[in-house]
């Protein structure tokens, strides 16, 4: 057992919190946003965050013992990564990991969007069988994927619909090497039938998508977004699915979670949008914690881990 305190902002898997338990003294937060109070009472070592927690300049400045930042996930938009590299903290992450699991629910909002699944569903239970002969559907094969981010995640979806049958061109920050066409973001906005997000949240991409670049898109390009909220202007996409600008909307993030009631994407019936869920299947939330809370363990140990899993501050300029 180490004598390193262990700040758990967030609930993570029961295989990955017994794993903590028997490794270090463990100090669960009350809510994702009281990790300071606990850090003023505690010498902190290591801190394991999912999406909600902050951790940010005031938590890391009140750990003065701090070594280690750890996300159980990819994105990194709620962790200070810059304070936390000038004061030598490793900041941790799971990159990876649910790439496989998010490529598959990106590929399942286009085909439900594209073949009108939901609307199908709802007219079944709602006993209009008849609704079969509204030949309402489309394929997504034949059609021009257009790919913002070509990671992890963005590679495969790339190999997945590929495998429909799609072509494939994107654009990224910087070219990737790849088998598929890089194209400027004008092109990829105007030539793509379906265009799906797989970009992280930066100065660059906030707001990336807006009132000018959906009108480079056509009437009935599909926009699917399993990236962050924050690179979509909401009200300029609720506007544009309003006056039929585009065809329609999945997403698995937005920009305020969970959206208010009156939210008024959630009255459109070419929208669909999941609860930020589509890396949580269980075998994929468990590898994300499992993973991210050995190499906690591994780092409080004094011991090396893969660097794939260290975050370099770098990737960010």
């Amino acid at each position: 057992m180490l004598d390193k305190n262990v700040l758990l902002l967030e609930s993570v898997s029961q295989e990955a919190h017994q794993l903590l338990l028997e490794n270090a003294p463990v100090l669960a937060s009350d809510s994702p946003y009281s990790g300071e109070e606990i850090a003023h009472r505690h010498n902190i070592e290591a801190i394991i965050t999912r999406g909600k927690g902050q951790v940010n300049q005031q938590l890391i400045d009140a750990c003065p013992e701090l070594k280690v930042i750890a996300r159980c996930g990819v994105g990194l938009d709620n962790v200070d990564v810059n304070h936390a590299s000038s004061k030598q903290v490793k900041v941790v992450n799971a990159p990876g990991v649910n790439a496989d699991t998010v490529a598959e629910h990106a590929i399942s909002l286009m085909l439900s969007l594209q073949r009108k699944l939901f609307i199908s569903f709802l007219q079944v239970k709602q006993h209009n069988w008849d609704y079969r002969k509204c030949y309402d559907g489309n394929e997504i094969r034949g059609k021009t994927l257009g790919v913002l981010g070509m990671g992890n995640i963005g590679q495969k979806v790339a190999r997945l619909a590929e495998a429909f049958g799609m072509d494939i061109i994107y654009w990224d920050l910087l070219p990737k090497e790849v088998l598929y066409p890089f194209a400027s973001l004008e092109e990829v906005l105007s030539l793509a039938d379906i265009i799906s997000i797989h970009l992280p949240l930066l100065p660059e991409t906030n707001l990336l998508i807006n009132k000018e670049s959906i009108e480079k898109m056509r009437p009935h390009t599909l926009l699917v977004n399993t990236a962050r909220g924050a690179i979509i202007d909401e009200e300029a996409l609720t506007d544009a699915i309003r006056t039929q600008k585009i065809g329609g909307f999945g997403a698995d993030v937005l920009t305020v979670e969970p959206p208010p009631v009156d939210y008024p994407l959630l009255g459109f019936e070419n929208v669909m949008i999941s609860p930020h869920s589509a890396s949580l299947t269980r075998r994929t939330y468990n590898a994300m914690c499992v993973k991210t809370v050995k190499n906690t363990i591994s780092i409080l140990k004094g011991e090396a881990i893969d660097p794939k899993y260290i975050f370099n501050v770098s990737l960010l300029t």
